[in-house]
């Protein structure tokens, strides 16, 4: 059979098609993660309304540029061509609830404005070229934001810098991949310090591996069944436990 442009023409398409096909059938469809939060929550507050209800973050700007275009909620990219992909944190895919509330978050605090990013220094970039860090704007951590405001679940994934539950409230909700990675060499064993809460001038957080000043901000999203209580500081540094560098115990 003679073959004529009209079956070499046919042919690609054909391949084109299944080309797609397999593209859609492997593409990343995320935790599943969704939220009810609508889209216009946002609309009629600015960023430095949002901004002010939050405390300046710990973290430090290791580099700043302009964001140019926000991707969803935890993907943004910067002028300098890099790529950037919040740590610790996940928010709704394209075509999922909640994607464009979450979206529309991000692009009021960091669209066509200088943000900084904190590196996650324990693992620098994903498999996809993307480098992992916390977005700051204003001395606050945007990622933070997103948890406690619902937009995203918690995506802690070892080997990390940052800690995300520090960063999240009671009802933050968390990956169906944290229960297999997130276990913590801190955890606490009977030759710990556990004196009672009365008595203690420092707590520690047994999942972190930090120790805090009772008044810290940090220690009111604490877990009760994480703390651990100290006498002194040298009893906590002692435990392996070091100081917050939010509060300088």
């Amino acid at each position: 059979m003679e073959i004529t442009k009209k079956h070499i023409f046919s042919l690609l398409v054909i391949l084109i098609l299944c080309a797609g096909a397999i593209s859609i059938a492997s593409a990343y469809t995320g935790t599943g993660f969704s939220h009810n939060i609508p889209s216009s929550k946002y609309s009629d507050l600015s960023a430095s309304d949002i901004l002010k209800k939050y405390e300046d973050t710990e973290c430090r700007v290791e580099e700043s540029a302009v964001c140019t275009k926000v991707v969803d909620g935890d993907t943004i990219y910067l002028d300098n061509g890099e790529k950037i992909r919040f740590v610790g944190v996940n928010t709704p895919e394209r075509g999922v609830e909640g994607y464009i509330a979450s979206k529309n978050f991000v692009q009021k605090l960091c669209l066509n404005k200088k943000v900084g990013i904190d590196v996650d220094d324990s693992k620098h970039s994903d498999r996809y070229g993307r480098t992992l860090g916390v977005v700051i704007v204003d001395g606050k951590n945007v990622n933070e934001m997103l948890l406690k405001e619902g937009l995203a679940e918690i995506m802690y994934m070892p080997p990390s810098e940052f800690y995300p539950y520090d960063w999240a409230n009671s009802n933050t909700h968390v990956a169906d991949t944290h229960s297999s990675s997130s276990s913590s060499s801190h955890t606490p064993t009977s030759t710990q310090s556990t004196s009672s809460s009365d008595s203690a001038n420092y707590i520690g957080n047994a999942n972190t591996g930090k120790f805090h000043k009772p008044s810290c901000y940090s220690v009111k999203d604490m877990s009760e069944g994480n703390k651990i209580f100290f006498s002194s500081r040298d009893d906590a540094i002692n435990q392996g436990y070091v100081p917050c560098k939010r509060c300088n115990p």
